[in-house]
């Protein structure tokens, strides 16, 4: 890995029902492109119910903008 021995994983959780692995797999991709030598995962995760979450170390994705973007931010029930 490029980046020391920081070890990264990212998960893209998707609805298997909704087939939306063609969303996540395109996701994946870009990231493994972007991302070679950065990431030392990346997981699909098969869900249900129209769930379509990408996470980056067990946090997902809109937390990790809003404690870029906007600290403070309530983000209601995606914080719990």
């Amino acid at each position: 890995m490029g980046s020391g021995n920081i070890s990264r994983k990212v998960e893209i959780e998707y609805c298997a029902q909704c087939r939306f692995i063609l969303r996540a797999s395109w996701m994946a991709q870009e990231i493994l492109m972007t991302f070679p030598e950065e990431i030392s995962a990346l997981c699909l995760i098969p869900g249900e119910g129209g769930v379509f979450n990408v996470r980056l170390d067990d946090k997902e994705l809109k937390q990790l903008l809003r404690d870029r973007i906007a600290p403070g931010k309530d983000l209601g029930h995606s914080d719990y």
